[in-house]
């Protein structure tokens, strides 16, 4: 769930799951990029209203991952929960650079940039954010730069 308004990163947790470790009980680090998958998709229906049921069903949009640059910091165990939080640093035409923190009782475990683009699912090509999704996007870039 959102922590609140836009003025605030979005802040959302997620348990670690026996199906996210390996032997040791340690997070496999691929699974963390399926949870960073879930924390996106939730972000955009919380804070863009646009629920990816939506996005990708009924208006044939999507936004695949371009590029990703992360750092894993400490290891994340069997029934931890861990906090996610997504910061707006970028919005562009058709794109968007986010900063994903993930974090258990204090402790960094990963951070992540990563680049979202608006795409047309059916001609499988970028396009224009829509002007209220822009909008949104833009306020939440604000309200991080003027923290910052």
């Amino acid at each position: 769930m959102s922590d609140g308004p836009v003025a605030t990163p979005f802040t959302t947790t997620r348990l670690v799951e026996f199906h996210h470790c390996d032997p040791a009980a340690i997070v496999f680090y691929p699974r963390y990029f399926e949870m960073l998958n879930s924390v996106v998709s939730e972000w955009f229906g919380a804070r863009n209203d646009l629920p990816f049921p939506q996005m990708h069903t009924d208006d044939r949009r999507g936004v695949p991952t371009v590029h990703l640059d992360t750092t894993f910091k400490a290891p994340s165990r069997l029934g931890d929960c861990l906090i996610f939080t997504i910061v707006v640093r970028r919005v562009g035409r058709s794109s968007v650079d986010l900063t994903t923190t993930c974090s258990c009782a204090g402790e960094t475990r990963f951070t992540c940039d990563h680049t979202l683009v608006f795409m047309d699912l059916d001609k499988a090509r970028a396009v224009r954010w829509t002007d209220s999704v822009r909008a949104r996007l833009t306020e939440q870039l604000q309200a991080e730069t003027a923290h910052d």
